[in-house]
């Protein structure tokens, strides 16, 4: 999981926009399961390590750029026993690709993710976060997104 002092930087170089975390950055050493996707968990949605697992093996494939995990609003920095403490809220993956929504869909498994499924976003949606990796040209991004 990403350190909370590189966290802190980065917002503090990017106008306090979150970023694109990669999937060690949010998923190495989280164990918070509501994290991302919270009204599925409990209701069918696979563990933290399952999804990563699966978005690992997404990411090494040829027709992908890159995979990252955009944050929620609900991110924050707490206080915790007069520590302070990043609680990361994932809101959804982007996927830089070549392949079709409808092939991504099948290759994640949405109905297993319990996810509402792969969304096709403009690169200037990503405009609101920091961190965002260059997009090939013929690529897309693509969203799995969760209600």
């Amino acid at each position: 999981m990403i350190e909370l002092g590189t966290f802190k930087k980065i917002l503090e170089e990017n106008e306090e926009r979150f970023p694109l975390l990669t999937l060690d950055e949010f998923f190495n050493g989280n164990t918070e399961e509501d994290s991302i996707a919270p009204n599925q968990w409990e209701f069918g949605r696979p563990t933290l390590s399952e999804i990563w697992d699966i978005l690992q093996k997404i990411e090494l494939m040829p027709n992908i750029a890159w995979v990252r995990v955009a944050l929620h609003d609900d991110t924050e920095i707490v206080e915790n026993n007069g520590a302070e403490e990043l609680v990361l809220a994932g809101d959804s993956i982007v996927i830089c690709t070549t392949i079709l929504p409808t092939e991504l869909e099948k290759l994640v498994n949405c109905e297993w993710l319990c996810s509402d499924g792969v969304i096709t976003i403009k690169a200037s949606e990503l405009n609101i976060y920091s961190c965002v990796p260059p997009i090939p040209e013929n690529f897309n991004c693509l969203e799995i997104v969760w209600d």
